[in-house]
């Protein structure tokens, strides 16, 4: 009795399921050989390394380099401290000795992959002071340390080159911001979700399925799994909890790899755009998909398109155009009156866009003290510039901030949009004695419109690795970065961030 009901409902499930295979015949149809979502799988499956051009050669291997530093000076941060502890627990406690992975600037510690891409991600955005695109997103954090952790799994059996690590990361930008550009409100500031917290999964992922050499079929699912674990509310903007989006964008899309790779299987459409069952589209209101072209001399890569924002201070992007400004009034000041008085301002007007969640008057926390346009700019007017330690509490709690602080005037202006390609900050010194200076900044130095010199580049990275490594392994990091596809084992660079 039993076994013939058990037959029976097996009979069942191979009938629905051959005609869900039918509908999807049905839906892509002879004359529609590929969807979205298999156009994505077979750009990860197929790419290699002659697709690359020179330009997104260069300009990904500073966002690694930059990467890199980033998350070495995020590894002096309490959120990392808190991570560390806690994935050393979970690890012994879940994991027995599959502690093969390293954490960066944790000598001799070693945690299971996807703890330590985890672990990781979180020292990347602790300080919020990673790349960022437009769409906006901060696209290198989500990548990068799933694939450092995936060379150390992966050299038991065969050797991670150099040009694989950077082909796959090349992979997990691209579709980033491919995914973006169905949208037209990614394109603006978000009010929602943090963006790397859904397309840097789905990077992770596609990053992660190009290092593990999985076919078409696993590369379709490893991106459907994704996007079941991928999503996190902006209301954790300015909290500790919001270095674990990109800490968990990386790890989540290391696992959708690894999950195909095991044969778990998810809907074959996740991207397309199939009416009445919400896909990838249920992230955006207004998603319309389009095939992603095969690989080839023909395909223009975004990142060829348009280069990536480093920041010179760990703060949300927004803030370095108003801390421009501020420097710049500042510098009228002084040179109309010799010296620059805070004592002197009646009031200080910024002009910036809407945005309500970098708009905090009087931040309380070194995270607030990140996403508070009233804060960037009253610090830069009184330091001259806006660093590192601007965020110590030592800093936020002076009593000549909290005064300037307090005359802060914030309006925004129509043309001014939420729009990291489009914006501007512009701050406004009406004095005691009726005359008013007035500083604009359009584009400040870092935009991907005014990139990073090489030699600001290392002299950022040099200044965040000195944090963890001793000169010479920082110089060896630099030469390995910069000479990436001659490296012949990629397992060696994870090992020099210890």
């Amino acid at each position: 009795m039993f076994s013939s009901t058990f037959q029976n409902a097996r009979k069942f499930h191979q009938a629905t399921r051959q005609i869900h295979k039918s509908a999807l015949k049905v839906v892509v149809g002879p004359q529609f050989e590929e969807t979205v979502t298999s156009s994505f799988a077979s750009f990860i499956s197929e790419i290699r390394p002659e697709h690359l051009p020179d330009v997104v050669r260069h300009r990904s291997k500073r966002m690694i380099l930059d990467n890199i530093g980033v998350g070495l000076v995020g590894t002096k941060t309490h959120v990392f401290n808190i991570i560390v502890q806690y994935c050393q627990d979970l690890h012994v406690s879940r994991h027995g000795n599959t502690a093969i992975c390293s954490v960066y600037g944790q000598k001799g510690l070693k945690l299971s992959p996807t703890l330590a891409a985890y672990t990781n991600g979180v020292a990347v955005h602790s300080m919020d002071f990673d790349d960022t695109w437009h769409p906006a997103t901060h696209p290198s954090g989500a990548v990068l340390p799933s694939l450092l952790a995936l060379s150390e799994l992966l050299s038991k059996d065969k050797k991670i080159s150099g040009e694989d690590l950077l082909m796959a990361f090349n992979v997990g930008i691209e579709v980033q911001g491919r995914l973006m550009c169905f949208s037209h409100e990614s394109k603006n500031i978000p009010k929602k979700f943090h963006p790397p917290s859904v397309v840097g999964t789905m990077g992770s992922a596609a990053a992660s399925a190009k290092l593990l050499s999985l076919n078409k079929d696993q590369c379709t699912h490893a991106m459907a799994i994704a996007a079941s674990l991928a999503g996190a509310p902006m209301a954790n903007a300015a909290t500790l909890a919001k270095p674990l989006h990109i800490g968990n964008a990386t790890r989540l899309g290391l696992e959708a790899a690894l999950l195909a790779a095991k044969g778990m299987e998810a809907n074959p459409l996740i991207l397309d755009d199939v009416p009445g069952c919400s896909g990838f589209s249920a992230f955006y209101g207004d998603y319309h998909p389009k095939l992603l072209a095969a690989p080839g001399e023909q395909y223009e890569f975004l990142l060829e398109k348009q280069d990536i924002a480093f920041k010179s201070f760990p703060a949300h992007l927004g803030m370095h155009w108003i801390a421009d400004a501020s420097v710049s009034v500042r510098n009228n000041f002084i040179s109309q009156y010799g010296s620059f008085d805070p004592s002197a301002i009646q009031s200080i007007l910024l002009r910036v866009p809407v945005s309500k969640y970098i708009n905090r008057p009087f931040p309380e926390s070194e995270h607030e003290a990140r996403h508070s346009f009233q804060f960037n700019a009253c610090t830069a007017l009184l330091d001259g510039e806006v660093n590192v330690s601007s965020f110590d509490d030592d800093h936020i709690y002076r009593n000549d901030l909290q005064n300037m602080l307090s005359k802060v005037i914030v309006e925004h202006p129509e043309d001014n949009v939420a729009n990291f390609d489009k914006m501007y900050g512009e701050v406004a010194l009406l004095l005691k004695n009726g005359d008013m200076l007035i500083g604009k900044c359009d584009t400040f130095y870092g935009h991907w419109r005014k990139p990073l010199s090489r030699d600001s580049l290392l002299k950022k990275f040099r200044s965040n690795a000195r944090n963890v490594l001793q000169e010479d392994s920082t110089e060896m990091v630099i030469q390995m970065v910069e000479n990436l596809e001659s490296v012949t084992d990629g397992s060696q660079l994870p090992l020099l961030l210890q």
